[in-house]
């Protein structure tokens, strides 16, 4: 008989969390300009904004902190590190940064001039921001069933290989500085990337002469999907999986607050000598020594311990079953979501939800709106506020592919009856979805806007 997929721990210290009432929300999000990431955390009851560097770190995690060297320079926390990374990860040079978007900016700076293109899967919102501020263009290329949030494929992530050789020749590959694939694809609704496509795309880009780069965040969750959906790959552990993934890219970026349990750090890798010693110069001046690179030796200790953990498949079945929880209650339900679920957080498909309301009204900022109004939960838009840009000429929107409301879910934070209370609410917006009116922009910065952006509700 099946049993119930129960977590896989138990809990040894709680944070109280505060209940508000509709009112108090409703005076609260005007006061945000409509935006839920300009709330205040403890007005928030449960926060799915987002499952970086929102994770419950483990007992061995919090006594390794107690282990921390604070030494400057060739700390031993900085030699575990190292250790653990290349033990997973195997590139030669290692580089710790505060984060993953600190990876990204030094990439990016480095490798990319005016007029480059760098090509991905999909690229997420900070990736896309260091590219462009670098004078290059973010180049999304899903596979097509990734096009589809109601599609449903095992790897709805992949990257489409012909569009890839195709703007290769068009563009000519002295453009295109090197491809990344997101593992897993979190802007096309936290789907993975299998093996397959991963050796195609390596293929492509060996022949070009072009480097491949993997931003690996929530690589053990892609690991994972791997051995449930590709064939040949059953028997095979999680880091096995994890380590065949990396040896077919010469580098990748990686923000440790997803897939490494911590509350802060990243690194970013590479084989090439010459570039990771123009990367570590570049580091020094805005980010650290290159055996602490902005980081606290008691986070490099909990990064290398969380990397052993998040490769235990108790702890990634539980993991997929929480997820997978949400999204069936609610799909059933008749809520429309991408499909199949992914690892770290269900996406409602706005558009599909709210047709009534056009995407310069930005239907999944409405909703991220209403889930909060209706129970204190927050998620985040990922569609035309994120993704959407002005036309030049006419100043006009331009939306952006899908409307999307990302409910990530932080790892080892939440129980079952957290998310029977997500449920219950979203089915509540859902009944009443024709009432809910769309937004218009009152503030806006000049890049990532989405983190800072004021609206007000349209008529």
């Amino acid at each position: 008989m099946a049993r119930t997929i129960i977590e896989p721990f138990r809990i040894k210290t709680v944070e109280p969390i505060r209940i508000t009432t509709r009112p108090e929300r409703e005076r609260l999000l005007r006061e945000a300009g409509y935006n839920v990431f300009l709330l205040r955390a403890e007005d928030v009851l449960i926060d799915l904004l987002t499952d970086s560097g929102t994770s419950a770190m483990s007992q061995e995690q919090w006594a390794a902190l107690m282990r921390g060297d604070e030494s400057y320079a060739g700390s031993r926390s900085w030699y575990r590190f190292e250790a653990a990374v290349r033990d997973i990860f195997g590139f030669a040079h290692v580089i710790p940064t505060h984060q993953g978007r600190a990876a990204e900016r030094i990439l990016f700076a480095i490798a990319c001039r005016p007029g480059d293109i760098v090509p991905n899967n999909t690229h997420f919102d900070t990736t896309r921001a260091n590219i462009e501020q670098a004078g290059a263009e973010a180049r999304d290329l899903p596979c097509p069933e990734g096009r589809d949030p109601a599609a449903v494929h095992p790897f709805k992530g992949n990257l489409d290989v012909r569009a890839l050789e195709e703007l290769i020749r068009e563009a000519g590959p002295e453009r295109i500085p090197l491809v990344l694939v997101t593992v897993t694809n979190n802007s096309g609704g936290g789907q993975p990337v299998s093996l397959a496509n991963l050796r195609e795309v390596r293929d492509v880009t060996k022949k070009y002469g072009i480097p491949l780069y993997l931003d690996a965040c929530r690589f053990a969750e892609n690991a994972y999907f791997i051995k449930l959906r590709e064939e040949g790959c059953a028997e095979r552990s999680v880091k096995e999986i994890a380590r065949e993934m990396f040896s077919l890219a010469d580098g990748c970026t990686m923000s440790a607050k997803k897939d490494a349990f911590a509350n802060i750090g990243g690194f970013l890798c590479t084989n090439d000598p010459e570039l990771a010693r123009e990367e570590r110069d570049l580091l020094i001046l805005t980010e650290g020594y290159p055996t602490y690179g902005g980081l606290a030796g008691r986070d490099l200790e909990a990064i290398a311990r969380g990397l052993e953990e998040v490769l235990d498949e108790d702890y990634l079945r539980y993991r997929f079953a929480s997820t997978r929880y949400l999204g069936e209650h609610i799909s059933r339900a008749g809520v429309p979501i991408v499909e199949p679920p992914g690892g770290h957080a269900i996406y409602i498909d706005a558009k599909a939800m709210l047709p009534h309301i056009p995407p310069s009204r930005f239907p999944a900022q409405a909703l991220a709106c209403e889930l909060y109004l209706a129970g204190g939960v927050r998620g985040v838009e990922i569609g035309s506020v994120m993704f959407g840009k002005k036309d030049p000429a006419t100043g006009e929107e331009i939306p952006a592919s899908m409307e999307l409301l990302r409910l990530a879910i932080p790892r080892r934070v939440y129980t079952q009856s957290h998310i029977d209370y997500v449920v219950e609410t979203i089915l509540e917006v859902h009944e009443h979805r024709e009432a809910i009116r769309g937004l218009r922009l009152t503030y806006e910065a000049p890049f990532l806007r989405h983190f800072t952006a004021r609206f007000e509700t349209a008529e």
